[in-house]
Order: structure tokens, then C-alpha cells, then sequence
């Protein structure tokens, strides 16, 4: 149980480092004296460490072991996002690269930990940690601001507040840690052995182009809508819930997907029900829009947690699940950072948001081709 419950956690405390930020950006522009490009800057840093720093991950955990890589990542969080709450340009962009950089380590890390802890249950504990993921997401946006005023503390006393969860994960896996068994021989095999292989890439596409597709959404879906005519309010409304969607759906599809041989039909429905979210908005955004949201979480839900899911299926031990886990990531948050800007630049260059849109609606296409790939029966590492 308490295997368990510390896993729970260290699953919790992968996105709240980021998802916090953004409904406090417009205080910590006012306090530190930042542009609203520098803003927008504290998200792209962090976005290009989730991109660059999970290739460390294999190197950490052939070292020192899966259990004490995760470990030493929550300690890290609890320091980066401590680090950023003092005063400064400076520390607010290094506390949050640190933050980050913990968080690509610990994305890379996780399915391995799941193979090597559950290797019996991949599909339950493969849900229960992307929902737990999407929760910590939904969560922590939606309770920054009430939390600040609650407390009287501000921006820089909630980012601090942060470091709470994380140092509960870290006591709480701390004994994991302490009898895990350390690297070497069974540590994950070098990335190279993995790259010579067409499944790499095929996950590979998957994840990446699920997650360009996403955080597209997270950027601009709200400023779509309020172009559109709907109340800012509203839009914001919809945004929260196509998150919320997400969780029950991270929990429920890896349980069905993860008891077939094959995860063709439900990657390939998944990416069906995503661009119908994105035709919804492209055709008629004032027309059920709630409607769209519900579509359009459903299938970015599912999507993540397949990707995920596939990542920890495919390889024969939780050393070529590392592996396999460091390239997928490292190039897919890699691609979803460049999403948002490029999205931003053709409505900017198109003059709305149908080009941008259709666009996305290629992405997604794309992304289900890899996605048949990737979700056929195969081993990887064997």
C-alpha cells in the first residue's frame, strides 16, 4: 500500500510546477518587472527542459536505480519551485528550469517503474498515473489563486507551497528508494539500442504529435473561443472542463486498451474523437461548444494515457522501458514546444483561426498513423 500510495504521489507532483504558473503569470509580470514575452518565457523554459533533460534519465537510473532516480526527482522539485518564491529574475527562471528539468527526468522514469513494480498490473497502475498526472494538472490551476488568497501569502509564498506535496512524495517513496536495488547490470540499456528500431519511432510520433496537439489547446483554446464571441468567463470554463474530462478517461482506457494485444482500435478512435473536437471549433466554436470540450477531452485523454501505456508495453524490461521512455519524450515535448508558437504565427500570418485549426487537424491525422504503428503487437529489447 504504501508502494502504492508514494507512487500516487510522485505521479501528482508531475505537472503542478507548471500548470501553477499560469494562472499567477499576470502578478509575478507586475512584482518581478517582466514583459509579457518574458512571461511567457517561464513556460517555454520549462517546455524546452521537459524537451532536452529526459535523456538523463536512463544515465541516472543505470547508475543509481528507477527508485532512487524518483526519489531524488521530488527532491528537486521541492527545490525549484522553493528556489523560484525569492526575489528576482534570476531564481524565477532557474527554480523553474530545476522544477523542470526534475519533472522530464521523472516522465522518463515512470513507466520504468511501473514495469519493474507492476509488472502484472501495467494497464491499472499505467491509469492510475496518467490520471493522477492530469489530476495534479487540473488541480493545482484551479487552486493557486483560491490557496493565495486564502493564505495571504502571494505568488511567491504558493509557489513555495508547492514544495509540500513533493517532500510528502519523497518521505513517503523513501523507503523504495532505500531497499530499491541500485544500477548496473540491470540498469536501462543505452538509448542507441532502441533507436535502430521502426517501434521507436512510431511511439515516438505518437507521443510527440499528442502532445503538440495539446498543449495547443492549453495555449489558445480559451482565445478561440473568446474570438468566437463567447464570454471570457465562459471560455475559461471550457478549458477546465476538457481537463476534468481527462481524468476519468486517463484512468478508464488504459484498463480496456491494456487487455488487447493489439491497441490499433483505441488509438485509432481516440485520435477520431480528437479531431472532431478540433472540427467542432473549426465549423461551429458558439454551437454546443460544451459539447466539443467533452469530444475533444475524451480523445486527448485517451491519447496520452495510450501513449504512455504503449511506452511501458512494448519493451521486454523496464531497462529498455527507460530507454524507449527518453526518446519518446525527450523529442515529443521537444515538438509540443514548438506547437503553440507556430499555431500563434499562422493566425497571426492567416488572420483567424481556421487555418491554425486545419492545420491541427493534419497534425492529428499524422499522429494516427503513427499511432496504428505504434499500437500493433510487437517487442522491443527482447
Amino acid at each position: 500500500m504504501a508502494l502504492v500510495a508514494g507512487f500516487v504521489l510522485a505521479a501528482l507532483n508531475l505537472r503542478p510546477a507548471i500548470a501553477g504558473i499560469s494562472p499567477l503569470l499576470d502578478e509575478i509580470m507586475d512584482d518581478v518587472g517582466l514583459s509579457p514575452a518574458g512571461g511567457g518565457a517561464i513556460t517555454t523554459v520549462m517546455m524546452v527542459c521537459l524537451g532536452v533533460f529526459g535523456a538523463v534519465a536512463p544515465l541516472l537510473a543505470r547508475r543509481v536505480g528507477l527508485d532512487r532516480t524518483l526519489l531524488a526527482g521530488l527532491l528537486v522539485i521541492a527545490a525549484g519551485v522553493s528556489l523560484r518564491g525569492l526575489d528576482g529574475a534570476l531564481v524565477l527562471y532557474l527554480g523553474s528550469a530545476l522544477a523542470a528539468t526534475a519533472i522530464a527526468v521523472m516522465n522518463v522514469a515512470m513507466p520504468g517503474v511501473v514495469k519493474q513494480h507492476f509488472p502484472s498490473r501495467i494497464n491499472l497502475m499505467t491509469g492510475i498515473y496518467v490520471s493522477a498526472v492530469v489530476a495534479g494538472a487540473a488541480t493545482s490551476s484551479a487552486l493557486v489563486i483560491p490557496l493565495e488568497h486564502l493564505t495571504g501569502y502571494g505568488w511567491r509564498g504558493v509557489s513555495v507551497l508547492l514544495a509540500v506535496p513533493a517532500l510528502l512524495g519523497a518521505l513517503l517513496w523513501l523507503p523504495q528508494a532505500r531497499r530499491g536495488r541500485p544500477g548496473g547490470q540491470n540498469g536501462p540499456r543505452p538509448i542507441g539500442a532502441v533507436l535502430r528500431s521502426p517501434v521507436t519511432w512510431y511511439v515516438t510520433g505518437l507521443m510527440g504529435l499528442q502532445s503538440l496537439t495539446f498543449y495547443v489547446m492549453l495555449a489558445w483554446l480559451p482565445t478561440i473561443f473568446i474570438e468566437a464571441g463567447l464570454p471570457a468567463e465562459q471560455a475559461g470554463y471550457l478549458l477546465s472542463l476538457t481537463n476534468l474530462v481527462q481524468v476519468g478517461t486517463s484512468l478508464a482506457v488504459p484498463l480496456l486498451a491494456g487487455r488487447q494485444p493489439s491497441q490499433v482500435p483505441y488509438v485509432v478512435g481516440a485520435c477520431v474523437l480528437t479531431a472532431l473536437g478540433y472540427l467542432g471549433m473549426l465549423l461551429a466554436p458558439t454551437t454546443l461548444p460544451w459539447v466539443w470540450m467533452i469530444v475533444l477531452g475524451v480523445g486527448q485523454g485517451a491519447t496520452f494515457a495510450l501513449s504512455l501505456l504503449i511506452i511501458a508495453l512494448r519493451p521486454a524490461n523496464s531497462a529498455t522501458v527507460t530507454a524507449l521512455s527518453a526518446v519518446a519524450q525527450s523529442v515529443g515535448y521537444g515538438v509540443a514546444a514548438l506547437g503553440p508558437v507556430l499555431f500563434g504565427l499562422l493566425r497571426e500570418v492567416s488572420g483567424g483561426w481556421s487555418a491554425p485549426l486545419t492545420a491541427g487537424l493534419v497534425v492529428i491525422a499524422v499522429q494516427t498513423v503513427t499511432g496504428w504503428h505504434a499500437g500493433r503487437p510487437a517487442t522491443l529489447g527482447r
